[in-house]
């Protein structure tokens, strides 16, 4: 273990390790018995918790270590792409989340079985774990990295795999007896423990800046004369690429585009939704959660600000503090709060900070470890299941949800330890895909479900071609696939919000090449209390 833990540290790891006991065996006490409660919660969450529980899976340990590095590098540009993530919840809540509510689905991609076919549900799931194992475990990297960081204080395989280990093991804990009630309740307490940590943090560093707030306001006002303020929030410029993404043009385009998929098409977000009583709770508690989202976020980036601060102010610093070697660990660059806190944090706050990630992380694999057990379940294993026996008692499905789950983290486990080589012993960017491949797979997700649900259109050849398509185009404009495919005159730097908007309208027109099939009778999911439709596929 790291020397530089105090006394303090060691009270708040005790502390932590104690709640995350209790909470273990506290939420897991009451087994599910049935699919739907296991992966619905039995439709019976309060809605506040829902909300938070959204909240803590869109956020992770990334959001906990990059977060502040936007604020160092950037200004407040990010909070303002809350904007399209309001309009795109507006009409995921209209649009979608009623949808869900009446074919009574247990995952998102069962609504194409209905629009469409059985094949075009099981592919669309294919693309959501495939890109959800590659996202996951790329992020559950990012946490292992940091904790053997702070925790071992180097990164080295075997400090970053034990790292690693820890946090599924952890992760499994929570989920595997209880489901997605027992994820639910998690969040929030996951959630509290790492805004905790960054409201401690912010207040370490005010402590630590010899300043007045007016002094450190006029500093990020004017940071330096060729510099804009990184006060900023909203940008109207015409920028295109990738360091343009959070102009207002883009919020309002590729943004919405972005939280559409996430609050409606990812499994990953859209469970917890589907785990309250109504649609109406459901949609309450999406744009409840986008609400809190700003206030949380904005705090990661404050830190940011005030590493800035603490780093390249000397003036406002009095030359306490040397900024000229930020963001370099054992010769790995990393992120500057990743810098703070292993050289600069005071005792008691490092150990905050480091339950903090944890708690970011195991929030994050808890969600994947859930969302991906269920389609696994719900949309391979079931629909092959029943064919052999139809009669199949339903608490089997519980038990096959559960050995899902140890598949799962394996897997995720698996990505991150895959991701730790990669980077180590390669100049091909895994991580940087693994980290955007969810962008890749939504391209082809959005343009399946607008096609099928607005234009009326789509066949389960269709479906296929332009999940290929809407993943295959966004990834043909990545720079690196550019460098290797394409001369250099040819190559260009574009945004993935505007990516994103070309792959999906790619994937639409794909998409809606194929006739969609003719429905006769009533529209029903094949577990809901109405009959299942009659489908003849042209």
């Amino acid at each position: 273990m790291n020397a530089h833990y105090e006394p303090l540290d060691w009270l708040v790891f005790g502390a932590y390790a104690l709640l995350i006991a209790f909470t273990a065996w506290w939420f897991n006490r009451k087994k599910a018995n049935t699919s739907a409660e296991y992966f619905l919660g039995g439709n019976a969450m309060p809605t506040w918790m829902v909300a938070i529980s959204v909240l803590a899976t869109s956020q992770s340990a990334a959001t906990f270590i990059g977060g502040p590095d936007q604020g160092y590098q950037g200004d407040l540009s990010y909070l303002a792409t809350n904007i399209g993530a309001f309009i795109a919840a507006l009409i995921v809540a209209q649009v979608l989340i009623p949808r869900f509510y009446q074919y009574k689905v247990y995952t998102v991609y069962e609504l194409l079985e209905q629009q469409v076919g059985p094949k075009a549900k099981r592919r669309a799931g294919l693309m959501y774990l495939f890109g959800r194992v590659f996202a996951s475990g790329a992020r559950l990297y990012m946490a292992a990295i940091a904790v053997a960081m702070i925790l071992y204080g180097n990164i080295a395989a075997s400090s970053v795999i034990m790292a690693t280990v820890v946090l599924v093991v952890v992760g499994i804990a929570y989920t595997i007896f209880g489901g997605i009630r027992t994820v639910i309740y998690s969040d929030v307490i996951q959630c509290v423990v790492y805004t905790g940590a960054a409201v401690c943090v912010i207040v370490s560093l005010w402590l630590a800046i010899p300043a007045d707030f007016s002094t450190v306001v006029n500093a990020l006002q004017s940071p330096a004369p060729d510099q804009g303020s990184k006060l900023a929030l909203f940008k109207f410029d015409w920028d295109f690429s990738a360091s343009g993404v959070f102009n207002m043009w883009s919020v309002l385009t590729g943004f919405v585009l972005l939280n559409i998929a996430a609050f409606g098409l990812d499994q990953d977000m859209t469970q917890r939704v589907l785990t309250c009583k109504d649609a109406r709770s459901g949609s309450r508690a999406i744009m409840l959660s986008i609400a809190m989202v700003i206030p949380v976020m904005f705090l990661f980036i404050v830190i940011g600000l005030l590493l800035f601060v603490f780093y390249q102010r000397p003036d406002i610093m009095m030359g306490a503090v040397d900024g000229s070697n930020v963001g370099q660990f054992q010769g790995e660059k990393i992120t500057v709060f990743m810098h703070y806190v292993l050289n600069e944090i005071p005792a008691g706050v490092k150990g905050l900070v480091t339950i903090g990630i944890i708690a970011a992380a195991i929030s994050t694999l808890n969600s994947g470890l859930s969302s991906m057990a269920s389609v696994v379940v719900q949309d391979i294993y079931k629909p092959w299941h029943e064919k052999r026996k139809p009669e199949q008692d339903d608490h089997h499905y519980v038990v096959v949800g559960r050995f899902a789950m140890l598949g799962v983290s394996f897997a995720l486990g698996a990505m991150a330890i895959l991701c730790y080589f990669w980077q180590q012993y390669s100049q091909m960017p895994l991580l940087k895909f693994a980290l955007s491949v969810m962008v890749f797979s939504y391209s082809g997700l959005l343009g399946v479900y607008f096609t099928t649900l607005f234009l009326k259109r789509g066949s389960e050849a269709s479906v296929l071609a332009a999940l290929i398509v809407g993943f295959m185009a966004t990834l043909m404009m990545q720079p690196y696939v550019q460098s290797v495919v394409l001369p250099q005159h040819w190559q260009f730097n574009l945004g993935f919000t505007w990516q994103l908007c070309i792959g999906t309208a790619l994937a639409t027109l794909v998409c809606a090449l194929g006739r969609k099939p003719v429905v006769e009778g009533l529209s029903a999911s094949s577990h809901g209390s109405q009959p299942m439709q009659q489908v003849s596929y042209e």
